[in-house]
């Protein structure tokens, strides 16, 4: 069982890892996201440096990752000890792709593997987090203020649920992911972070 724990998380992590933005941007537009727009890997620098389609590919690369690694312990039928619980098993995807092994242990912001790893674990709790995050997206305009405020309220929607690990995971991430937003967060205080092209008072 020790063996097979140590093998689900690294899965798990080395999933995570895989650079889609990084991967996608070389091998089909020739160009390296890290040396472009905000210099991330993630979704949103994505979108805006290689174009919508290269955006939604990434994002459901991203969010598959982050779901195939919570649902590993089912692909390994381990459920008897405590840290196989999918949310857990999933931190090890989101640590992947924050600091990835194939691109110098750097890597994205983590909001869409996590997102990928919610579904996994409850469809019904990803349904909502987009709700809160797509709301946010479109009032807002900036996804930085989306997926920092918007993981305030997930955690806190977490406790609706009863689901000790949900809440303490959603706590993870929540603290998580407004650590590597902090320099989206000075911008924002500073009035020039980035904002997308559509949403609530968007120009026309």
């Amino acid at each position: 069982m020790p063996l097979k724990i140590v093998i689900m998380f690294i899965c798990a992590y080395l999933l995570g890892s895989i650079p889609s933005g990084l991967w996608i941007g070389r091998a089909f537009y020739h160009k390296d996201i890290r040396q472009l727009g905000s210099g991330n890997i993630g979704t949103t620098n994505t979108f805006r440096v290689l174009g919508r389609k290269a955006g939604i590919v990434v994002l459901f690369m991203d969010m598959f990752k982050g779901t195939l690694a919570a649902c590993l312990p089912y692909f390994f039928q381990s459920f008897q000890h405590p840290l196989i619980n999918p949310l857990i098993v999933g931190l090890a995807a989101v640590a992947g792709h924050s600091f990835s092994i194939f691109d110098g242990f750097h890597g994205g912001k983590a909001v869409a593997t996590s997102a990928g790893m919610v579904l996994g674990y409850s469809p019904i709790f990803f349904l909502i987090c987009w709700l809160v995050f797509g709301s946010l997206v479109y009032f807002t305009r900036m996804v930085s203020v989306a997926s920092t405020l918007g993981m305030v309220i997930v955690f806190l929607l977490s406790f609706l649920f009863h689901d000790a690990v949900l809440s303490i995971v959603a706590f993870i991430l929540m603290v998580f992911i407004i650590y590597l937003h902090r320099d989206n967060l000075k911008r924002v205080k500073a009035g020039t972070e980035s904002k997308v092209p559509f949403g609530w008072h968007a120009k026309k």
